[in-house]
């Protein structure tokens, strides 16, 4: 509660105690008027310590997810890929987007979530929020466009289960605007942690870091590709923890170092110069090489657990939702990504972009994978 003054924590600690205190009681407690109180009470509901009218208290562990909900279609190919004629593929169809698989890792995992998106009036987008409500999320926030249609990518897999191109039409975001925020901003700034993916606009992207400022959450951010990275502002100042690839970094940073068969010191430069950017703590990650994190206190990195991979599809959306899970657990951040880490290992061995297994037991049995 750092950013509260002696008077504003005097009232919240009134409201705690007794809900249902009215202003005018808490003025005569405190001995001010009942207009200052009033005025204490409209930050804190800002700041997200209380949610509106009756001063309801948030949980006190949530994340609030916002970015995209995606409706996928993925197509193995049973054979390499041949270009210019047709190749046989097994296909399937799922909820995805890097913000709604966070979600639902994070919900699997067993921390309270609720996920703000924007979804077509359609059957892919009613599909996706039924799929988070039986997974115990909060959908309360979504907006639903009468005007675009729900978010959809097409992923052609090699036979290997390595992305060989992917398809987006992502045009409904574009509705998220800063107004969106507005709307919805003591659900949002109440949380514990906030999630957010590029896959917003640039101009909702930047009001969520200044309006995060003034809120008790703390902000992650992922940068989703390469392209979106240049969504985010040069400077990173309000981001608790940034999540880039390496090549997503260098492409933030302006360095032209080859993404491919860069090492775990480069990576850790990169995470050191995204933390000298503004973030609080970075982390960047090197697929099967490994991750390099920047903390505040110091710089760390560690090999990548090895797998047996059948589909790299949501391994990162995997990786973040259990590395904010043990932070909130507890966890320093260096713990928690090599955790997340594992975690994205698992999920590269099963066929789906969040693994059906997932549970916080599930984490504790694989833990022996982690290398000392």
């Amino acid at each position: 509660m750092e950013e509260l003054g002696e008077q504003e924590r005097a009232v919240l600690e009134l409201v705690k105690a007794n809900p249902f205190a009215g202003q005018q009681e808490i003025a005569t407690m405190m001995g001010l008027a009942r207009s200052t109180v009033a005025a204490h009470i409209v930050q804190l509901i800002q700041k997200g310590y209380i949610l509106g009218r009756g001063y309801v208290l948030p949980a006190t562990r949530r994340v609030a997810c916002l970015g995209g909900a995606v409706f996928d279609r993925k197509y193995r190919a049973l054979d390499p890929l041949v270009e210019d004629t047709s190749n046989p593929v097994q296909g399937s169809r799922t909820s995805g987007g890097v913000a709604r698989n966070v979600t639902e890792n994070l919900a699997l995992l067993g921390t309270e979530t609720s996920f703000i998106s924007i979804i077509g009036n359609d059957e892919p987008g009613r599909e996706i929020l039924n799929h988070l409500r039986e997974r115990g999320v909060d959908v309360s926030q979504v907006q639903i466009s009468d005007k675009g249609r729900t978010a959809e990518y097409v992923a052609l897999l090699e036979s290997t289960g390595a992305l060989r191109f992917g398809l987006a039409d992502m045009a409904i975001f574009e509705e998220f605007q800063p107004a969106v925020l507005d709307r919805v901003w003591s659900h949002i700034g109440s949380a514990t942690w906030i999630f957010a993916d590029c896959n917003l606009p640039v101009e909702t992207l930047e009001a969520l870091i200044m309006r995060k400022r003034g809120s008790r959450a703390k902000l992650a951010i992922d940068a989703v590709s390469t392209p979106k990275v240049a969504r985010l502002p040069k400077d990173l100042s309000g981001v608790d923890i940034i999540f880039m690839n390496i090549a997503e970094a260098n492409a933030f940073l302006g360095w032209q170092m080859p993404a491919s068969g860069a090492s775990l010191d480069e990576a850790c430069e990169a995470a050191r110069a995204l933390q000298a950017a503004g973030a609080t703590e970075a982390v960047v990650t090197l697929g099967s090489t490994g991750v390099a994190v920047a903390a505040q206190d110091g710089i760390a990195s560690f090999a990548a657990v090895q797998a047996l991979p059948v589909d790299m599809t949501g391994a990162g959306d995997a990786m973040i939702a259990a590395t904010l899970h043990r932070i909130i657990s507890g966890d320093d951040i260096v713990r928690a990504a090599r955790i997340g880490s594992l975690m994205g290992t698992l999920t590269t061995e099963c066929t789906t972009s969040v693994h059906p297994a997932l549970s916080a037991h599930f984490i504790e049995a694989n833990l022996h994978r982690l290398q000392d």
